[in-house]
Order: C-alpha cells, then structure tokens, then sequence
C-alpha cells in the first residue's frame, strides 16, 4: 500500500522541527510526522510520502526549497512548486490553491506507482486531494485538525469573511472525503455535526500519538540555561505554558491570573513558551497582539524574577522544560478556549506532569483515560487559581497525577494508531460487503456484552471469521464511538451498526461509506415531537446528560427507574407519544415510539426478506430488553445487570454462564451456530484497560 500524506501550510520538515516559527507551524506537524512514520515502519505497507508546499525562504530553513526529502526507510517529503516561491500564511495560501491543484494533479499523472490512499490535512489539503479523487479515482481521507466552525465564537469583525470561506471549504472536504479522521470525541460527534452533514458514518476517532522515547530520560539542564536570565530561583515548582500565541489558546488568561495571584506567585515560578520571536521569524497580525500583550502583563515589576516569556527556543528545550516542570513538581497548563484534541497534554504525561486544562474539547477526552489532571473553565482566574494551588500544594494529589500518566500514557501510540488507520485504507482501496442473503441475524449490545474479556473477543473474531449469518451491533452509542471501542478490544467491524438505543441504523454501500438508512429515519420521524418532549423533560425536572450524548431521535438523561417512571407519566398526561428506557439504574433515554434496539433489528431482518424468528439477540442491560423480548432467541450474558433478572424463565432466552463475549458464543453454541464452548483460563478474564463508561 502506498499513502500520500498531504499538508500545505506550515514549515514542514524533519527531523528537527521549530515549531513556532510562522503562526501555521504547530502541532499538526508533528501528528503528520508522528503518524507517517508509524505507517512506513508496517509490512503491509510499501512507501509513505508526506506533500507540501515548497517556498525559498532562508530565514525559514533551506530544506523547504528542495523538491524530495527522504527521512527514513520508505518515507520520504515531496514538495509542489508554483511560480510564487515566497512562504505564504494559510490566509493567503487560498489564492495558490489552483496553482498546487494543478502541480499535484502533474506530479500524480507522472508517478510509475500512484497513491492508493491520500490523507489529507486541513481543508486546503482536502480540496487537492478532492481533485485527485476526481481525476484518477484515488480515496481520500481528511483530518481537520482545527475546525473553523468553533472560532466564530471568539474571532469575529473582520476575521468573519475569512472564517466563512474556511468553513465552505470544511464542510466541502467533510462532504467530499471517503473517510474523516479525527482524534477527539467533541471533534467527532459535535464539531462535525455542526455542519449539518450526515457524515457520521465516514467519521473515526483514533487516539494519536506521543513521542514516548527516552522522555524519562531528558535532564532539565537546557531548560535551565534557557530561563538561567530570569527566574531568581530556578528550583522552585514550574507552572509551565507551551502555545502559539494565538487567541483560540487564551495565553494572557494563565499570565493574568499569575500576575494577580500573591498565593501562585509565593508557591511558583511561571514560564510561557509562546513560539519563535524576533529576526527571521514571520508574524501575523493576530500572534504579534498575543504576543506584546503578554510581554505587557508579565513585565510588571513585581513579577521579576518569577516569570519567563522566551522570545525564541531550540527544539531540546521544550522537552527539557517538561523534564525541568517534573523535577520541580510543577504544572502544566492548556487554557485554551478550544481545544480540538491538546497534544501537549499528551507530551506533559510523557514526562509524568500533572496538567491543568480547559473544559472544552479533546482535553476531556485525554483526563478521561489518562487521569493525569483536572478540566475547568478557563475562563475563571479565581478557579483557575484553586486548580494550580491544589496540585501545587497537596502532594499527594500530585503523585497521584503524575503517576496516572506515567501508567496510561502508551494508550497514545503511534504505532496503534498506524494499524486503526491503515485499516481504514485497506477498506477504502478494497471494501468488504455484508452477506446479501443471511441465514440468519445477530444483534448484539457492545458494553460488557462483547467486551469485558479479551479472550472472549478475540474468540468472537474467530467465529465471526466463519459465521453464516449476518453481524448487527445494536447499542446506545453513536456509531463513531461504537467502531472505536470495537476497535480497542479488537473486535471485528460488523455488517450494520444499529446506534443510539436503535434510533440510528447505518449500512455499507458498494462502494464501503455507512450512510444512514432513511426509511428507517423516516419511520422515526412519524411520530417524534422533539421540542415539546424536551420541554416536558425539563418541565419535569429530569437532568440531562451531556450535550454530546444527545443524538437526532435520542435525548440522554440522567435517572433511576422510579425517575423514568414519572417521566412516563409526565409524557402520557400532556399526550406525547414516545419510549422512555431506563438502564444501569442511572441512565435514561427518551425515543420515538417506534425506535429501539428492537424494532431497529425486525426492521433490518424485514429489509433482508427474514423476519424477527430469524434474529438472535444478546445484551446484559436495561437497553437491550426489548430486543430480547422481540426477537426469536437471545442470549442474556453471564454478567448481566439485575435489572434484566424478569427475563429468567423465557423459553426463547439462553442464560448463559459465561460472561462477556464468552457467553454470546456459550449461546450461539446453544442455539447449534457455534462450536461447543470450552471455558477460558480464569487469569484471561481480565478486562482490557480501555472499557469506558457503558451507554
């Protein structure tokens, strides 16, 4: 397999980066590099070329002027020249985008071996490799980095015009991609549905990488010659800060609230690595703002000797001032506005630091599997001021974050995210279609059904290898964060995705996109009165859940049973037709009358010319009874929840013994669809460390 990586903007090259040099060299630069040199270390894969721009800029590096650039063993950089050599912001690259069109176009028509997939980054990179998939039918995959829909929040005036272009172009390469790859679940499932595409089922969310090797082993010494002018005293804990000085990170929020708090300035030193500064260094208008305002904030006298604003760094020094902020028991800190994913809290865990970040976006993710910090409003000095005298003053706080990150940081690898992601162009390149005659139809829940165990999925992979029949997974997530926890415990993709409580039913086309079924959502949206139930749930007082876990004809809530019982009152006595579920004593989810893991699968079985005799069901939990109940058989796992115990005693129930994947195949075993189960080696029933929260 041969991939293109293609990136525009930026001062790409390798392997020594400076990063902040222009306003557009930043973290995604390392993600490409990170994630091309994972893919060009596979067997399966042949050669894996990075695209840019080329531009003849001394001041930026002279590597920029040369054409190809190899760096390793099947991985090489490619550069496109256009009659304008000058280095060009992303602004004013929109002008050159015909020009590197054609250029690309030129350089692929001329290639002996062409690519078999093209990864694009950034919108721009999308509409080249868009023109690609037009002229020589390659597929194209598109990671944003940092969608624009967000920004209007907090750029407005005459950043209006730009942002709206950007956002045309988004939505075109959304639109356009033959897969989305995307690295947070706020990017995945709130960002780009904030588009109004139903793209859902070409998005994945895979976790990137760090660079992980020898970050144990870096000394703080370069750090310390860095700031050796202006800190008094080096030793002292580090409240550390690494950002392009853009307004989306909300610098001048963390050096404001230092330069007012006597308590962070009596227990810390604080230092602001704000990119490259100075002779030879492009500035914009918006990073030189930034960037005189935080000189402004932290000259103030009574700050001398307490903090550091470098105006230019070496490569080295930013590992050692994560080295310099662990030696010190400092803190790292992300106040950004936004932040689409944060791969410097992934680098600050790689040196075992406690972080400190915003509570919008791809941090959450990050603390949620690595817990090497807190999220709070970054917007908030005085809360801001509570969260780093906490982890600065309580010591046993700290080591629990700093030991957190030391024990969770390889879920971010590289080399992970190279085999999720060339799966995904395996796919793209040759597609693998369902079963157009099944004899039959297994519908399963994923969460403590199908994982729990990894030997139980690593035997359910083996039998789905051979089944006859046709592979639902029915569930209450989306389909995003169902394919990515199939993907963590290794088990294999199914035929359909039933998701969101069976509201959301997407099938693989010919040419292998999921689109969403419409006669299904038509279905749904017979009876669906979206606004008065959501007014009836407030009205009766029922706690939402998260923003992102609502979904078009699904309403999370927050509840016990007695709770969904009074909202099933609440609904009938105003004569709202709808279906509450309740599940795990904690959630509750509120549904068109004719949706559910249920009705979603008697409704694929019919499409399929079966009807609901033929569909064998399992699940553990309160969202999976009515498929149990209306389906032909099913299979109730060994570790079920007690509130599925009414279904003991059913003839076409099988309570099986053996929990997670384990007991759907202790089922189907039973039902003369599998082999007879051997039980599995007590020290294998272990779950797997990446399980998250069930809904």
């Amino acid at each position: 397999m041969n991939i293109f990586h293609l990136a525009l903007g930026g001062c790409l090259t390798a392997p020594q980066v400076k990063y902040g040099l222009t306003e557009d060299t930043g973290g995604h630069i390392a993600y490409i590099l990170g994630a091309a040199a994972a893919q060009a270390a596979r067997d399966d894969v042949s050669s894996v070329t990075v695209v840019t721009r080329a531009f003849d800029d001394p001041a930026l590096g002279a590597d920029h002027a040369k054409l190809y650039q190899p760096i390793q063993d099947k991985f090489a950089i490619l550069r496109l020249r256009t009659e304008n050599s000058a280095y060009l912001s992303k602004e004013r690259l929109a002008a050159e985008l015909p020009d590197l069109t054609a250029a690309f176009l030129v350089l692929i028509n001329g290639m002996k071996v062409r690519p078999d997939v093209i990864h694009a980054h950034f919108a721009d990179a999308a509409l080249l490799a868009a023109a690609a998939k037009a002229r020589f039918g390659i597929p194209f995959i598109y990671t944003p980095h940092s969608l624009a829909i967000d920004k209007l929040t907090h750029l407005k005036g005459a950043a209006g015009p730009l942002l709206s272009a950007r956002i045309a172009q988004e939505k075109a390469g959304l639109q356009k991609a033959d897969a989305v790859v995307v690295s947070s679940r706020d990017e995945a499932e709130r960002q780009v549905s904030a588009y109004g595409l139903e793209v859902d089922g070409k998005v994945h969310r895979v976790w990137p990488g760090v660079e992980q090797a020898g970050a144990q082993n870096v000394t703080d010494s370069a750090a310390r010659n860095l700031l050796r002018d202006d800190l008094a005293q080096p030793d002292r804990p580090l409240i550390l800060a690494i950002a392009r000085p853009v307004a989306r990170k909300n610098l001048q929020q963390l050096a404001r609230t230092y330069a007012a708090s006597e308590a962070l300035q009596d227990r810390a030193n604080l230092v602001i690595l704000a990119g490259q500064h100075g002779e030879g260094v492009t500035e914009s208008c918006e990073t030189a703002v930034v960037w005189n305002e935080l000189k402004s904030i932290l000259s103030a006298p009574h700050l001398r000797g307490r903090v550091s604003l470098p105006a230019s760094h070496a490569p080295e020094d930013v590992a050692s001032l994560y080295a310099m902020a662990h030696r010190t028991r400092g803190v790292f800190v992300n106040l950004a506005f936004h932040e689409p994913f944060g791969l410097t809290l992934l680098e600050a865990a790689s040196h075992g630091v406690p972080v400190v970040a915003g509570d919008r976006g791809g941090p959450l993710d990050i603390l949620a599997q690595t817990g090497h910090g807190v999220t709070l409003d970054p917007t908030d000095s005085a809360v801001i001021e509570a969260g780093l005298l906490n982890l600065l003053s309580d010591t046993g706080a700290w080591d629990r974050h700093a030991q957190a990150a030391k024990d969770n940081i390889a879920l971010f690898d590289w080399s992970a995210w190279a085999g999720h992601v060339t799966a995904v162009c395996a796919d793209l390149i040759m597609p693998k279609r369902a079963p157009q005659s099944p004899a039959y139809i297994l519908g399963s829940d994923i969460d403590h059904t199908l994982t729990g165990s990894a030997y139980g999925a690593k035997a359910f992979a083996k039998w789905h290898g051979r089944r006859q029949g046709l592979f639902a997974v029915a569930t209450g997530r989306s389909i995003v964060e169902a394919r990515r926890v199939l993907r963590d415990w290794a088990l294999p993709l199914p035929d359909v995705f039933i998701t969101a409580v069976g509201t959301e039913i997407h099938r693989k086309q010919p040419d292998g996109h999921w689109v969403l079924d419409a006669d299904y959502s038509d279905l749904l949206d017979r009876d669906w009165s979206p606004d008065l139930i959501k007014d009836c749930i407030n009205k009766a007082g029922i706690a939402w859940q998260a923003d992102i876990e609502q979904r078009r004809w699904k309403f999370g809530c927050f509840g016990s049973a007695a709770d969904a019982d009074r909202l099933r009152s609440a609904l009938r006595d105003v004569g709202i037709k709808a279906r509450v579920v309740a599940s795990h004593d904690r959630l509750i989810d509120v549904l068109p009358v004719r949706g559910g893991k249920g009705r979603a699968l008697t409704f694929l079985a019919q499409s399929y010319g079966l009807t609901a005799a033929d569909v064998i069901a399992a699940g553990d939990g309160g969202n999976d009874v009515d498929m149990l109940l209306a389906c032909g058989r099913g299979v109730v796992v060994g570790n079920a929840l007690p509130e599925i115990a009414e279904l003991r005693g059913l003839p076409q129930l099988y309570h099986a013994r053996g929990h997670f994947a384990e007991g759907v195949l202790e089922g189907l075993a039973a039902f003369g669809l599998a082999g007879k189960r051997r039980a599995a080696p007590s020290y294998r029933r272990k779950a797997a460390p990446i399980l998250q929260v069930a809904s």
